[in-house]
């Protein structure tokens, strides 16, 4: 739930379809990820084997200030251990109540236990992973591994509240049971969607290997595995650099690199979600835009978002990407490259053609990527 990355809906479905060895994904560059991109089952964070990664300390040797920006984002602490997230840091004793049952997420030293009691019986676990950066974004859940499975925690922390309350996508329902109270079952083939979409080389055909693991996207998440890169540039062999670059990308197969995780249409159909719970999923959003084109890079995921950095939440900051299209309020000055500007605005143009939708249980409002007219009273479509 904690992240426009989306743990919380799922489909087994959705990972029946995979390959071994696919994961060679971006040792041969910009055609070996088009290859990838129309596949359901693929994400680029997927380990490549044979290949040797190195980490961000080594990338910031050259990329310092992009690296340590990378490192804070959302994306670069999609993932954490339990001692190291700072939602739990600054809270050390989370509690919640609902009906019979409460539940406490408490830190001692290194170890974080989620404790659940219904008066008569309690079961106590420690948290394995937290997913979810919690500070800027929605908040974070906690994975657990009880008695031979894991599950995902029916409390997770929401940012608006600085507290616990049902996990997004569970049943708000007063529990059965203690064992229903616990949380939900994460099966393997969704627990590999979790992992490639929080972690980085997580996955390696098809296997989960959390042992292998770093945890959040870290820059090899997105560009592939480094060694190769970091010897071409010290040996000066600057014709084949051996590292891929996701901006070089069209806008259609853009969205479709990024919505590995944050969904696109053939993910929507797959999953079989309608209404106000696709606003999660922004790369289908956004190509549901009548203005979308995918040979159009100023309406692409990194025309307006720098994967490096959080979103800028300013509404006057994207202006600028709005009128790179928008530039002319009269028709009879536009260009091939241009089409009508807004004729009642020229700034925070995103208030109105990009509204914003709560969705019940997550105490947050997502912004709707699918840019249009919005007239008072529409339905969200």
């Amino acid at each position: 739930m904690a992240s426009t990355r989306t743990t919380t809906i799922s489909s087994a479905s959705v990972l029946l379809l995979l390959i071994f060895g696919s994961s060679q994904l971006l040792a041969g560059g910009q055609d070996s990820v088009r290859k990838e991109l129309d596949r359901l089952d693929w994400q680029p964070t997927w380990a490549v084997p044979g290949t040797q990664y190195v980490g961000r300390e080594i990338c910031a040797e050259c990329h310092a200030e992009t690296a340590a920006a990378q490192k804070t984002s959302a994306m670069g602490a999609a993932l954490a251990l339990p001692a190291e997230s700072s939602v739990l840091q600054q809270h050390p004793r989370l509690t919640f109540g609902q009906g019979p049952y409460r539940y406490t997420v408490e830190r001692e030293k290194n170890i974080v236990s989620y404790t659940l009691s219904d008066g008569a019986h309690t079961v106590s676990v420690p948290v394995s992973w937290v997913f979810g950066y919690g500070m800027a974004e929605i908040g974070q859940t906690y994975l657990l591994f009880y008695s031979g499975s894991y599950y995902e925690s029916r409390v997770s922390f929401f940012t608006t509240l600085q507290g616990l309350d049902i996990t997004l996508g569970h049943s708000s329902a007063v529990p059965a049971s203690l064992l229903d109270a616990l949380g939900r079952v994460v099966k393997p083939e969704e627990l590999r969607t979790c992992f490639g979409c929080h972690a980085t080389s997580a996955v390696s055909n098809g296997r989960l290997q959390l042992d292998r693991l770093v945890a959040g996207i870290t820059c090899e998440g997105c560009h592939g595995p480094g060694a190769e890169h970091v010897a071409a540039v010290k040996s000066r062999s600057l014709q084949q650099l051996h590292i891929f670059n996701p901006a070089t990308l069209g806008a259609g197969d853009l969205v479709k690199f990024c919505g590995a995780c944050h969904r696109t249409r053939a993910h929507v159909e797959e999953l079989h979600v309608q209404g106000t719970l696709t606003v999660r999923f922004q790369p289908y959003r956004l190509t549901e835009s009548r203005c979308f084109s995918t040979r159009d890079r100023r309406i692409s995921c990194v025309a307006c978002h720098d994967p490096h950095r959080n979103p800028e939440h300013e509404p006057g900051f994207y202006d600028s990407k709005c009128l790179a299209c928008h530039g002319s309020r009269k028709r009879k000055e536009l260009t091939e490259a241009a089409v009508p500007g807004c004729p009642l605005a020229s700034s925070r143009c995103v208030t109105c053609h990009m509204p914003k939708y709560a969705l019940a249980g997550s105490h947050f409002k997502f912004t709707d990527h699918k840019i249009r007219v919005v007239r008072l009273g529409d339905t969200f479509d």
